[in-house]
């Protein structure tokens, strides 16, 4: 007579459970190394846009663009005028075009717990809204 010989049922299910205790230790971490990478992508493009102001000030008589100039003359990336790794990149300019800011706002908590903006002294700082900055360093700069 043959046997079939297999997994019964509770082995399956203790093996499920460990699987699932697993994943739930994994998945937060996994999320945090994720918010961090898109708050490093964001601080990284919030450079990128600083060189390409700084350049386009020298070349037009002292004045600074926003995002469709700064890619119109070659200066950033097509993807500044969309969302990229979870954050949204503005630049606000002064009337007189003399004065900027550029900002990156995260899509939601998920994509990255925290904000930044930078202005015409190049130091890329966190947002000033206490929400979305870390515990007393609103509008601080970034380490």
């Amino acid at each position: 007579m043959k046997t079939n010989r297999g997994f019964s049922l509770l082995e399956l299910m203790i093996v499920v459970a460990i699987i699932l205790i697993i994943a739930t230790i994994a998945i937060p971490s996994l999320l945090r190394s994720r918010q961090a990478a898109n708050e490093a992508h964001a601080v990284a493009n919030l450079r990128t846009l600083n060189t390409g102001e700084v350049t386009y000030l020298s070349n037009h008589l002292g004045q600074y663009g926003g995002i469709p100039q700064l890619i119109s003359g070659g200066l950033v990336d097509f993807r500044y005028a969309q969302s990229s790794s979870g954050y949204n990149f503005d630049v606000q300019l002064t009337p007189d075009y003399l004065n900027y800011t550029a900002s990156a706002t995260a899509q939601g908590a998920n994509a990255g717990k925290y904000d930044f903006y930078s202005g015409p002294d190049y130091v890329i700082r966190y947002s000033t809204d206490p929400t979305r900055a870390p515990s007393g360093l609103t509008g601080e700069p970034v380490q």
